[in-house]
């Protein structure tokens, strides 16, 4: 049997005037640009999974219209974020009118498997290693259909394979990733990432993580950076240690996303630098009190932790290590000073890189079910509008237009040449400060 793994990847923003202006900004929308061009790690996961006298076959699909043809196989598996989702759906559509069955899975579809059963004969719901295996032996029975569910975020990450990352061409990306742990314990009440997927936070055992990391270095030449496709990758600083005191000596550099707690471990941040690490982003949401407050649904600790933020920034740049500041536009309870309050923020601490999305409601969050309940969803079910920078929302304390407009507005004035290099400098005299002075 031959199969086809199809990723859809790519952005393409809605907001003609983002579309036009934003995508030509250093770093305005440089990080969602990043996310849609890596590898499906999903997939590469399941293709080690399927049994050798299978053949599989890995294809990335940035945008349909460029299709000529549809590549061949007897079972076409597709993974897809929300703002791809109807391409996926239109491309299964064909692959089907040939006969070729189709399944589907990912975060869209584990939280609408309804909607997806539409378009697809079979969707995987939740993790998609324990459920795999029933794929394919249903495919092979020629009995393929209807949901596949996982244990219930049960599947242990010991037992996960290292990924066919034999099947890419490194050539084609600048980065490839590798996930060390699934879920997060804060659980905000915007996230639409693996904690979907699982109830459970969970980490992938040390030696299973470098494992991975070896193979990727058997296939790219040179030093590799590799992007950990985690939801928090240091939130737990036991393991966090471990993790680089393994990587160290490995002669990587990586990125990912953490919260801002790495700031009060030291020896984290040492070990951190001294492993590769090159950028951190935190998720700092808002630099308002009001903004953060009911962000999380259990502990609202970011709220707490505000006090912290500059800080925090500076502690983990005088290690060397940058800081990608996250902030999150149309929160409820943030309005209109938002903007000029996240401006003079950055102004005074200048992390190395910022990142501006909308808040967007992606199905299966709280949020969105929060938001359709009151009414506030502009467009149910435009999905193709859940890009982080388009905005399909009535915010509460502030117009749609002047969300839309004063957001760009701001993108244009923190991503200009200006405020870039400053920024920069500002990480360069906070490195040469170093972390020594801060101490007292």
């Amino acid at each position: 049997m031959r199969i086809a793994l199809i990723a859809m990847s790519g952005i393409r923003v809605h907001n003609p005037i983002l579309a036009e202006i934003g995508l030509t900004l250093p770093g305005f929308v440089e990080r969602g640009k990043a996310i849609a061009s890596l590898p499906s790690l999903s997939l590469l996961t399941l293709a080690a999974l399927t049994p050798e006298r299978h053949e599989v076959e890995y294809i990335e699909v940035a945008d349909i219209r460029d299709m000529d043809t549809l590549p061949e196989c007897d079972l076409a598996a597709f993974s897809s974020y929300t703002a791809q989702v109807k391409d996926a759906y239109q491309l299964a559509g064909l692959y089907r009118a040939q006969g070729v069955p189709t399944v589907i899975g990912g975060l869209h579809v584990s939280c609408l498997p309804d909607e997806a059963l539409e378009y697809c004969d079979a969707v995987v719901v939740g993790e998609g290693e324990p459920a795999w295996p029933r794929v394919i032996a249903d495919m092979e029975a020629r009995c393929l259909s209807g949901v596949y569910a996982s244990d219930g975020g049960n599947y242990d990450l010991a037992d996960a394979p290292v990924p066919r990352f034999d099947l890419l061409d490194p050539e084609r990306y600048n980065r490839l990733t590798v996930q060390t742990q699934r879920g997060c314990p804060w659980q905000c009440e915007f996230c639409a990432s693996s904690i979907l997927l699982t109830s459970r936070y969970k980490q992938k055992p040390v030696p299973r993580v470098i494992a991975e990391i070896e193979a990727i270095k058997a296939i790219w030449t040179g030093e590799p950076f590799i992007e950990l496709a985690d939801d928090n990758t240091f939130v737990n600083k036991h393991y966090g240690r471990q993790l680089a005191e393994a990587l160290g000596g490995l002669g990587l550099q990586w990125f990912t996303e953490t919260d801002i707690s790495v700031a009060e471990d030291h020896e984290l941040l040492r070990l951190l630098k001294e492993a590769g690490c090159r950028e951190l982003l935190v998720g700092l949401e808002s630099p308002s009190a009001e903004g953060l407050d009911g962000v999380e649904l259990k502990h609202n600790w970011k709220r707490k932790q505000i006090d912290n933020y500059h800080r925090a920034i500076e502690t983990i740049q005088s290690h060397g290590i940058a800081v990608n500041a996250c902030f999150v536009l149309g929160l409820d309870g943030d309005g209109p000073e938002v903007f000029e309050a996240i401006e003079r923020f950055v102004e005074k601490a200048l992390p190395f890189d910022v990142q501006i999305t909308a808040l967007t409601p992606f199905p299966g969050t709280p949020l969105y079910d929060r938001l359709l309940a009151e009414g506030r969803i502009l467009e149910p079910g435009a999905w193709e509008k859940c890009t982080l920078f388009d905005v399909n929302f009535r915010p509460h304390r502030m117009t749609l237009e002047e969300l839309e407009t004063r957001g760009l507005a701001l993108g244009l004035r923190l991503y200009s040449e200006e405020a870039t290099a400053r920024r920069r400098r500002g990480f360069k005299a906070q490195l040469a400060a170093g972390p020594s002075h801060l101490s007292a």
